[in-house]
């Protein structure tokens, strides 16, 4: 797959440290690593804004659609029109849905078919691939 935004990993590295990102934010967004359950920092933030990719700014999600899924990652029920691509993942033994931001490639979590109306999706994403954007 091909992203738009296209940097060399030491330019992902300098962008992530310039912006304050979480340490692990260059493992989760650019080698799908995942972050431990209830440690992010987005996890139980609910003020009023919206979610963008710490890589390249993206709008991802609005700060209404978020919702406590008591799994440990800050869960979304909707994305912004375009701002996500999905992907099949295979890894560990299972069979889940990835997903990506649409710019630039950053892994941001999964999405599962468990979450509330009105979409009954579930974005679990890594507090480490997002910026809140306070209104």
């Amino acid at each position: 797959m091909t992203f738009p935004i296209q940097k060399t990993d030491a330019e992902w590295r300098a962008l992530l440290a310039t912006k304050g990102a979480e340490p692990m934010a260059y493992e989760v967004t650019r080698h799908a690593y995942t972050e431990r359950p209830y440690t992010g920092r987005y996890e139980q933030v609910w003020a009023d804004g919206s979610y963008h990719c710490i890589c390249c700014g993206n709008r991802l999600f609005d700060s209404q659609t978020k919702f406590d899924a008591g799994c440990g990652w800050p869960s979304f029920y909707d994305a912004a029109p375009g701002a996500i691509v999905e992907r099949t993942d295979t890894s560990h033994g299972m069979r889940r849905v990835e997903t990506l931001c649409s710019q630039c490639g950053a892994h941001l979590g999964h999405v599962f078919d468990d979450g509330p109306q009105p979409t009954g999706l579930r974005y679990c994403t890594n507090s480490a691939a997002l910026e809140l954007k306070p209104r």
